[in-house]
This record gives structure tokens, sequence and C-alpha cells, in this order.
């Protein structure tokens, strides 16, 4: 009589779960001790969660693949009542989110929150990511509601994972592989994101909002540079650039943003504009600002006009670190080693640590006849 009575009560249990009245139950461990979990990661600057369940092995090795976990498709007798794939961990729903579009094994799945399930198979397992996402595990499971299908190859590993689990692996800048790993078995997807589509979608949006109010020069700084570093959009790029240099938006007296806007003006061939606009702007540049870009033009053997901004700077801030070692690089860019030597000297005392360091070895290379830029 108290077995009957226990699995009554179980039985209970698992019918008020699925009609929805899990908000009149007080808190308790998963049904059937499954773990709740969950593991995220950003892809560039997109937003990865997934939501699950962990099933134990519980010394069913070698009956789980195949057995525990059927092949394809089952009727479940339940539910939707149509065939099912496994919901891809245990107890409710296996969700997976994306915050903006991404690629799936290649395909394209917008941004959204999905019911994620696998139809396994030992050669070829079908990942199914579902537009509901808030049923209970596989019973409603419904085709119709797929947003992506994509198959993908099994993996036996030697380690067994007791506690099925998620993990990313393979990281790069723009993708990542999702791995669901539970006894001796993996089950690898791919996850590749549009880094700099996704990215200027998003300044777009933020330009619209309270990273643009009137005296906010930098965010609008921040997305034109972005386009001039990576060399895309740089038209619209030229417009977010003219905000960040206008009076309503603070940057007009800034040699940030003006070196910003240069740099697009550069990149769309407009070079004679860009001079212009930089000989404007270096009034408004600190000493370091200034080292800085002339150290740019003598990267860009630019020497000549790189020595005209040093000693535009020296003049400005004169006898300092950066503006005699400023001179320093010029003259030497010029192949006068002579006058690079002895702007050399003066910063020497003025340098401290690691500056320190770089300033003696400047003047080691400059001793022996060589380019102290090199």
């Amino acid at each position: 009589m108290k077995n009957l009575f226990k699995s009554c009560l179980l039985l209970l249990s698992f019918q008020l779960a699925f009609a929805g009245m899990s908000k009149a139950q007080l808190t308790t461990l998963p049904r059937g001790g499954n773990k709740r979990a969950s593991v995220s990661e950003q892809i560039g600057i997109t937003d990865v969660s997934i939501h699950y369940s962990r099933p134990g092995v519980k010394k069913r090795d070698g009956h789980i693949w195949g057995e525990l976990i059927p092949v394809g498709f089952t009727e479940l007798g339940y539910g939707a009542k149509k065939p099912a794939p496994w919901r891809a961990g245990a107890n409710e729903n296996t969700t997976i989110e994306f915050t903006t579009a991404v690629k799936i094994e290649g395909q394209d799945l917008p941004a959204g929150k999905y019911g994620f399930f696998i139809a396994y198979d030992p050669n070829e397992c079908t990942l199914i990511f579902s537009r509901n996402s808030t049923s209970w595990g596989n019973f409603f499971y419904d085709p119709a509601e797929d947003a992506l299908r994509v198959k993908v190859k099994p993996v036996k590993t030697d380690k067994s994972v007791e506690w099925l689990k998620y993990e990313f692996t393979d990281q790069t800048p723009s993708g990542a592989t999702v791995q669901l790993q539970w006894e001796k078995l993996a089950i690898p997807f791919r996850i590749d994101v549009d880094v700099i589509k996704t990215q200027i979608a998003s300044f777009r949006m933020e330009l619209r909002g309270d990273r643009a109010l009137p005296g906010l020069w930098q965010g609008w700084n921040e997305a034109a540079a972005y386009c001039a570093a990576n060399n895309t959009n740089l038209e619209e790029g030229l417009m977010w650039a003219d905000s960040a240099t206008s009076f309503r938006f603070g940057g007009t007296t800034t040699f940030t943003p003006w070196q910003t806007k240069a740099a697009i003006l550069d990149s769309l061939g407009r070079k004679a504009e860009a001079d212009e606009i930089m000989k404007k702007a270096l009034p408004y540049a600190d000493q370091i600002e200034a080292y800085v870009y002339a150290s740019g033009l003598v990267a860009a053997k630019r020497p000549k006009e790189a020595l005209e901004v040093f000693k535009m700077n020296y003049d400005r801030f004169p006898n300092t670190l950066f503006t005699n070692i400023g001179m320093a690089s010029g003259y030497s860019a010029l192949g006068d080693y002579k006058r690079a030597l002895d702007f050399a000297q003066k910063a020497l005392p003025q340098a401290m640590g690691g500056n320190k360091l770089e300033v003696e070895r400047n003047i080691r290379d400059l001793q022996n006849g060589k380019d102290m830029n090199n």
C-alpha cells in the first residue's frame, strides 16, 4: 500500500508539471535529480546562452546512445502525439538564445530564443532549432515550428562525461563550436557571426538613444573610428564623424574626432581633404596625441611630414620626454642621426622604467648609425 501511495504522489507531481501549475508548487530539487544548468559566451558582441537540465549516466554506460536516447524520431504517446526528437537534455525544454542573427553550420538563423532538439543517429545527427521554446521537453514538439535544421556528425570520445554538459570550444573572434558532451559522445555544431555587420547594426541602434545626446561626441567618434579601422561602411562612418566634430555634439575643438574624420576621408580616396582636416586639428592635440600621430606618419614612410608635426609639438611643449623623443624619431627617419642623438640624450634623464630602457636602445642604435625607428 505504501508503494502504491508513493507511486500516486509521483504521478500527481508529474501531471501537475504538464498542467502548467508550477507557480503553485514549492521549490524542490529537479525531477529525477537532473541538474539545471546554463552556459553562455559572447561571440563578437553576440550573446549565446544555453539553458538545459543535466541527466547523468548513472551506471548506464553503453546503453545511452541508441537505447535511452533512441535513434531518430519517436512517438511519445503524449502531448502533440507526433514523432519527436530528443529534448537535448532532460526535463524542461533545452533552449538556446542569440541576441543577433547567427549562422549555424553555415545556415542563417535570426536572433531569438529557440527550443533545441536533436534527432540522434550514430552517423549523422539532425539538430533542430524550434520557434517554440516554452513547452515541456519534447512532448509538444511540432515540425511546423522548426526555424532551422542542420546535420552534424557525432564524435566518439575516450573520456566519459557523467553529467551531460554543453561546452564552447574552438573560439575565434567571430565564431565558436558548441559541443553537447555526454557519456562517450560529443555532438558539435558551429556558430558564426558577422561581427562587422552586427557591430554596425548595434552602433545604429545605440546612436538613436542616450549615447547620442548633445555634447557627447565620444559615441559618434567610436562608431566612425570602427568604420575607419575596418575600412567598412565609410560613407555612414563619415556622417558619424561629422556629428562627432560638430558644435552640437561637442567635438569641435577636440583632436581625436577630427583625426577619425581624416582617416575616413583618406580611406575614401579624398587625401587632400584629409590633410587639410589634420592641419586644422593638430592645434587641438595634446603632446601625446601629436606624438602618436607623427609616429604614425613615420611608420607610413612620410618622414618629412612627421618631422613637421614633431617640430610643431616641440614648439608647443618644449623639452619634455615625448617631444624630445619625437624630435629624435623625426630626424632619425630622415637619416640625420647626429641631431636625432642630441634629442634622444635629452630625453634619457626624463624617462623612467620601460621608457628609459627604450630610450637607451634608441641611443645605441643612433650611435651605431642605425635608424632608431626600426
